[in-house]
């Protein structure tokens, strides 16, 4: 998609579009790889208490892309003998994977201990986008530059908000009416208001907000432009590459979960205290399994560890 083409099709038109795919991504049941080493991606400033704010800005696909978000499945969970499972589920392209596959096994059982297991192994969903960092109170020098944003659900429902404003019961002519917005339009998009806060043990973003609709950047349609081919290629983690196979997977499964008849010993490393208390973050969020596995497997509750994941991610290393 040209920057003219980008222009023109601003406003409704997107929004539409937008929409659909979200309602897309809502009726199929409702990411990868660490970030530690990858300077593309940011992320907030967090005081010793867990708490931190910023403004940033969605920006619009990029040049030859058409949404301004990939969607990521991941899998992170310890096995019996300590042995950490950290993937890419290959559920996000759409293929069979084989934890989701145990998993709908186990919640197809019956058995309430199985279920419980089956809710531990679930995989969890998250976004990437581009965006402008707008301001950064903990490090300023992010300010006006563009990153990659991973992001969980929560965030994303505030996404689809905008976009789906509840006006129940309120007249299109009263002043608390909310006009759909797509904030990803670099001309009537708004800036988010993003506050993370710790609540008992989990990142919160219940108080981040978007402000109201404005240009991405001051300027006319040249800064606009040098702004959109900043971006980076959401496509990139969509490659078959970032994924083992399926194989690969299963292999890995059977020796996590001792399937095979052995199993995994705990793996070393510097900090594992850490690592445990880590665990509970990254493996307590309840997501999607398989569509098989009933309903109450399909909440996204809970709020986004998606740092959680990445930490562990640095910390355990596996062949």
């Amino acid at each position: 998609m040209s920057f003219d083409k980008l222009k023109k099709n601003s406003g409704a038109a997107a929004l539409q579009k937008l929409s659909q795919e979200v309602a897309n991504l809502n009726n199929k049941a409702n990411g990868s790889g660490s970030r530690e080493d990858d300077e593309r991606f940011w992320r907030p400033t967090l005081d010793k208490v867990g708490n931190g704010s910023a403004v940033i800005r969605f920006l619009p696909p990029a040049e030859g892309e058409d949404l301004p978000w990939v969607k990521l499945f991941t899998h992170s969970f310890q096995g019996p003998g300590g042995s950490w499972y950290i993937e890419n589920s290959l559920t996000t392209l759409e293929q069979k994977d084989p934890v989701s596959e145990y998993n709908t096994q186990l919640w197809n059982s019956g058995i309430d201990a199985n279920k419980e297991v089956a809710r531990k192994q679930k995989r969890k969903l998250n976004f990437i986008s581009n965006i402008l960092v707008v301001k950064d109170p903990g490090n300023p020098e992010n300010e006006g530059k563009v990153f990659l944003f991973k992001y969980g659900k929560k965030i994303f429902d505030k996404i689809n908000d905008i976009m789906h404003p509840d006006n129940t019961g309120i007249s299109n002519e009263d002043p608390d009416f909310k006009r759909p917005a797509n904030p990803f339009d670099l001309w009537e998009g708004a800036h988010f208001k993003l506050r993370v806060r710790k609540v008992d043990g989990y990142p919160n973003y219940d108080k981040s907000e978007f402000g109201v609709q404005c240009q991405a950047v001051e300027g006319a349609d040249e800064a606009l432009k040098a702004l959109w081919e900043k971006q980076h290629k959401l496509s990139d983690f969509l490659d078959a590459k970032n994924f083992k196979s399926y194989d690969e997977l299963k292999s890995k499964l059977d020796r996590v979960l001792g399937l095979n008849g052995q199993t995994a010993a705990t793996p070393k490393t510097k900090n594992i205290s850490e690592v445990k208390g880590a665990v509970a973050t990254a493996t307590s969020t309840p997501a999607t399994v398989q569509k098989d596995e009933d309903d109450e497997l399909e909440s996204l509750s809970g709020e986004e560890s998606s740092d959680d994941l990445s930490f562990l991610q640095s910390l355990v290393k596996e062949d």
